[in-house]
């Protein structure tokens, strides 16, 4: 017998331990090492989670669950060793409410399958981070994306969740009612939490209505900030933006290598309306005449479906555009965000650029800039002392910006392994709180352990 004989008994061969799959659950797209956990467990049902959660609580054993591996701060490593939690099997959707516009899925359920389940009603779900992600890690992180503008984030699209907890336990929060002053909002508060404090095995998500009309289009600036000027007064304006992405122009360049396109390398703004047909038009019209004001160069629509999925895929594939621009698998990204309030916004942009340069770095800036946050992805040697300690520091100098200007370390990529040490200035006196609910919730550590909250010494 081994420590997992009771789980080999539970899954049979959905309990992994050889080094291939473990491996597969031990990699990441940025820049972390390699974690592996000690087997990866592929439950089908919350019935099999609760039992795995009650087998580490009996055995100490760490938890990590995992969605599709896309997270950006390294959440979904098992960074101390024990069960890899693998929802590649949870991928039903099993409710479409379209008369209530809300839908019940598994966590395993990527973002587009759940739209392209929906194709058919008329109906979308609007959160939208690029990665193909699971709408479980997608709660876990509070994703949000190009469209958070317009729709908002997973905080606003989450109505109810099912979870187990860390003694195994099963409970419901929330209901498909639209609010509810019911006692403390557990499901909010597990939206976000990075698999810490429970694990979410089924979610209620608000669904969106198919807009009538859309309408995308790039537009050129002279410089980042008249490109981010001009999404401050769009913003302010209460134009109702879609999609609002800018994008610099070293963010260009990858494009043109990685997706082939010819974009004048100069910073640009992305952009989508939805709406009428009508209503389309007078957004386009009227975000085109503050653009004028600012200096805009040119503008290029993208007027057919393919040209509109081209585009955002393009701007999806920023991550592997960004890579193209110092190519080389001995290279890695780091890859972080910063989220400020609107009007701090091109100061943030144009200090991240100038500490960029100045640490000689080959780094690009793209982001949903219709809501203070935008991203930025540095190309290192991670065998090169020298780089690695440039590219951490200016990492530190764009959160010290970030908090500097009454933002927040990361506007979406969450916490994980790679932000722990702003926690504390970020949150002060409120980290000794979280640290008191995380101790609450999970007793013994074993959910997700080495993430979010930073280690005491």
């Amino acid at each position: 017998m081994t420590l997992f004989t009771p789980l080999e008994q539970l899954l049979g061969d959905r309990l992994a331990t050889s080094d291939a799959i473990r491996e597969q659950n031990a990699r990441n797209e940025a820049h972390f090492p390699l974690a592996m956990p000690d087997a990866v467990a592929f439950p089908e049902t919350t019935e099999e989670v609760a039992a795995i959660v009650r087998f580490c609580a009996e055995t100490g054993t760490p938890i990590t669950p995992f969605g599709t591996g896309t997270s950006l701060e390294g959440q979904h490593l098992a960074v101390k060793g024990g069960i890899s939690l693998d929802f590649s099997r949870m991928k039903k959707v099993l409710e479409v409410n379209a008369e209530d516009l809300n839908v019940v899925v598994q966590p395993g359920v990527t973002r587009t399958e759940l739209n392209e389940e929906l194709r058919a009603t008329g109906l979308f779900f609007p959160i939208d981070p690029g990665a193909d992600a699971s709408l479980g890690g997608m709660a876990a992180t509070r994703a949000s994306g190009t469209t958070a503008v317009r729709y908002g984030t997973m905080r606003e699209n989450v109505l109810a969740l099912e979870a187990v907890m860390s003694d195994g336990s099963i409970i419901r929060t929330g209901t498909k009612a639209r609010k509810s002053s019911a006692g403390y909002d557990l499901t909010h508060l597990l939206v976000g939490s990075e698999g810490t404090l429970g694990i979410i095995t089924e979610l209620t998500l608000k669904l969106h209505g198919l807009p009538e009309g859309i309408a995308s289009a790039t537009c050129r600036f002279p410089s980042v900030e008249d490109a981010v000027n001009c999404v401050i007064l769009t913003i302010q304006s209460g134009l109702p933006m879609a999609r609002i992405e800018l994008v610099d122009e070293m963010m260009v360049r990858g494009f043109n290598i990685h997706a082939g396109s010819s974009l004048p390398e100069q910073p640009h703004l992305f952009v989508e309306f939805h709406g009428s047909p009508a209503g389309v038009a007078e957004q386009s019209e009227s975000f085109r005449e503050i653009a004028e004001e600012f200096g805009m160069e040119a503008w290029a629509e993208a007027n057919t479906t393919e040209a509109r999925n081209a585009l955002w895929k393009m701007r999806h594939n920023a991550h592997f555009a960004s890579a193209a621009l110092r190519p080389g698998a001995e290279f890695g990204t780091l890859a972080t965000d910063v989220c400020v309030p609107i009007s701090q916004l091109a100061e943030a942009v144009l200090q991240a650029q100038a500490d960029a340069r100045a640490a000689g770095l080959v780094s690009t800036i793209v982001g949903h800039v219709g809501d203070g946050n935008f991203h930025c992805a540095a190309r290192f040697n991670p065998a090169d002392p020298a780089e690695v300690e440039a590219v951490h520091a200016f990492a530190g100098k764009l959160n010290e910006t970030a908090l500097r200007l009454g933002g927040t370390v990361t506007g979406e990529h969450g916490i994980g392994i790679g932000k722990q040490k702003y926690m504390e200035a970020e949150h002060g006196p409120a980290l000794d709180w979280m640290r008191r609910i995380k101790a609450s919730f999970d007793p013994q550590g074993i959910l997700n352990p080495g993430k979010l909250l930073p280690p005491q010494d």
